[in-house]
């Protein structure tokens, strides 16, 4: 995700905490947020796809 969106996902975030947010702001900050979760869902899933288990030698264990 493009760091302009993050910084604006804060601004509309920040602003809510001072004021109301608008009707157009509210959608705005729901359509930002559903793109920023679905961006770490996929790193998230690449990262878990890239990992790769070995067998230990050791029979203790």
């Amino acid at each position: 995700m493009e760091q302009r969106k993050i910084d604006r996902i804060n601004e509309l975030a920040r602003l809510s905490r001072s004021r109301s947010l608008t009707d157009a702001e509210k959608a705005e900050q729901t359509s930002l947020r559903r793109e920023y979760l679905e961006a770490v869902r996929n790193n998230f899933k690449s990262t878990l796809e890239s990992i790769k288990f070995t067998e230990r030698n050791d029979k203790s264990c």
